[in-house]
């Protein structure tokens, strides 16, 4: 079951998404992280969630681009945190797919769903910041409202988390 939980900063979208693979009876539980890793602050967060994840026994994956290289130690859920951040590896990180980085990003979903029962995929609300952007955030916004558009299709439930409830 594919779900795609959106929502804005704060709006407890995380915590939302963890609920629904806690709620899973597939186990193990992955966390797939996409934050890309460049300094000693990024690590010591890294670090510290890792920890607070392993007491909700999920099991973390660090996978910043390519998820559909990735393959699961064993069949189970998985929580896909976040798509902003693998959007924007796999568009400007030179180890992404840069162009193509929607087909990278869909072909990454498809090979996680063959490999798990419960896959929940979280991400933010787009375009409340404004009507006019440039350059690169507008490029960053076409792509993420593309994967929207394209994993709402492919799920089974979408959801958008605001103040911490689901709507549906």
């Amino acid at each position: 079951m594919l779900t795609l939980v959106i929502g804005g900063s704060a709006s407890g979208k995380s915590e939302y998404a963890e609920s629904l693979i806690l709620a899973s009876p597939a186990r193990p539980r992955y966390y797939l992280a996409t934050m890309e890793v460049y300094d000693g602050e990024s690590r010591a967060r890294v670090a510290r969630h890792r920890a607070m994840r392993a007491e909700k026994e999920f099991e973390t994956i660090e996978c910043p681009v390519n998820l559909s290289a990735l393959t699961l130690p064993r069949p189970g859920a998985v929580l896909l945190e976040d798509l902003g951040n693998l959007a924007a590896n796999e568009l400007y990180s030179p180890r992404g797919a840069g162009a193509g980085a929607l087909d990278a990003i869909l072909q990454g979903v498809d090979r996680l769903l063959e490999q798990c029962s419960d896959l929940v995929v979280v991400s933010n609300e787009l375009f409340t910041g404004g009507s006019s952007y440039a350059g690169d955030t507008e490029a960053y916004l076409r792509l993420m409202a593309d994967a929207h558009l394209a994993l709402a299709k492919k799920a089974d439930r979408v959801c958008e988390v605001v103040c911490g409830i689901a709507q549906y």
